[in-house]
């Protein structure tokens, strides 16, 4: 494996980063406080071209292979204080772009993917329901074939942007008692007679990033909305997985180097007991215990994005991957809060907002008991 950057990539990481420092931290304090979305900012990231990294120029994307676009995220996540839109960004890109465009069909790939990747349509994944979270084969969306249509009835909840999408992949299954083999996806539209929000969560952190939950009451969805055959959608769903363990985790890299940084600088110009802190070995340690974390998540992630782009299928490192650094990123959260002290507990210092935005970090795309479950599963097959 080749450790090193290439100069696009290099060059990439860079400019995004000050794309996002000039371009996306538009008033976050007041609309983390009252949950706002940004929408300039969204279609700023659209111009840019951030919308559509992976995806092939033939459908308008940037064509980037995995580990440019991961680099791309750690930009966005060094250099934009708002996690809520970032968590947006990637959900968009890598759970409802990626599922079309690498399992959909030519028709549905030119259809919805141009205009997701200009940022006009909003995209969404829906698959927790209230009562399938970590069990993901246990869904109770049903999803009955009528003709040249299909009824699907259910609810989903915690859904990333589900509240403003326009384009959501759902998977729903036709069979309760066939489990795994009767899971089936389907794109389904805004708009469409039987699909509501039927409300939008109030979340601790992540409060820029939309959340709701989705109702579907004998939803008519097209037979050409069906993503791949009938009860084939494991695949699918793997290969989300895997790709959301892997480039939705450039951002977070990205934001514990911001984090660190501005550790460093408070450590530097906090004064007590006649000295800066960063004189103390106490706050020493916590600084150089973040820089180990950072550096250690770095490696791994990008291994995980070397892995797939090199055609390696790498399953278990990307669930050793996301419990890893997902579990970092939190210790880091709280170390940062005690360098700043009191202050760090004030929301006027956005380290607070870090810790708030984090947690999700250790639930979402697999808990952490569940990563730890699917190593031990390969470790004993």
């Amino acid at each position: 494996m080749d450790f090193s950057f290439s100069e696009e990539q290099v060059r990439m990481r860079t400019e995004v980063r000050a794309f996002a420092e000039r371009e996306l931290n538009n008033d976050v304090l007041r609309r983390d406080h009252e949950g706002v979305f940004d929408r300039v900012g969204w279609d700023r990231l659209a111009r840019y071209g951030i919308l559509g990294l992976p995806i092939p120029e033939l459908y308008g994307g940037q064509g980037q292979d995995v580990v440019t676009t991961l680099s791309a995220m750690e930009g966005l996540g060094q250099g934009s204080r708002d996690g809520g839109l970032l968590l947006a960004v990637g959900a968009h890109i890598v759970i409802c772009e990626i599922p079309i465009w690498q399992f959909g069909s030519e028709e549905q790939k030119r259809r919805f993917l141009p205009k997701l990747c200009a940022g006009e349509s909003i995209g969404a994944y829906g698959l927790t329901e209230p009562n399938a979270g970590s069990d993901a084969f246990g869904l109770e969306t049903l999803a009955r074939r009528d003709g040249d249509h299909y009824l699907l009835n259910g609810t989903k909840t915690f859904i990333t942007n589900g509240p403003i999408a326009d384009v959501v992949v759902v998977f729903a299954t036709v069979d309760r008692a066939a489990k795994a083999r009767g899971i089936t996806a389907f794109i389904v539209e805004k708009g469409m007679p039987g699909f509501h929000v039927s409300r939008e969560l109030d979340k601790m952190g992540l409060r820029t990033s939309p959340t709701g939950e989705l109702v579907f009451e004998d939803c008519r969805v097209p037979v050409a909305n069906r993503i791949g055959p009938e009860g084939g959608a494991a695949a699918i769903l793997g290969g989300c997985l895997e790709w959301e363990r892997a480039c939705l985790l450039g951002s977070s890299i990205g934001a514990m180097e911001h984090e660190l940084d501005l550790c460093v600088r408070y450590a530097r110009e906090r004064i007590q007991f006649g000295k800066p802190i960063a004189e103390f070995q106490a706050i020493q340690h916590k600084l150089a215990d973040m820089k180990v974390r950072l550096e250690t998540s770095r490696w791994m992630i990008y291994r995980v994005a070397w892995a797939k782009q090199n055609g390696h299928a790498a399953p278990m490192d990307a669930a050793i991957a996301k419990l890893y650094i997902s579990e970092c990123r939190l210790k880091n959260a709280l170390e940062a809060i005690q360098i700043h002290g009191g202050y760090g507990y004030m929301r006027e210092f956005e380290v607070e907002r870090h810790l708030r935005d984090i947690i999700p970090g250790t639930i979402g795309a697999g808990t952490s008991e569940i990563q730890r479950n699917l190593i031990a599963k390969h470790l004993l097959k």
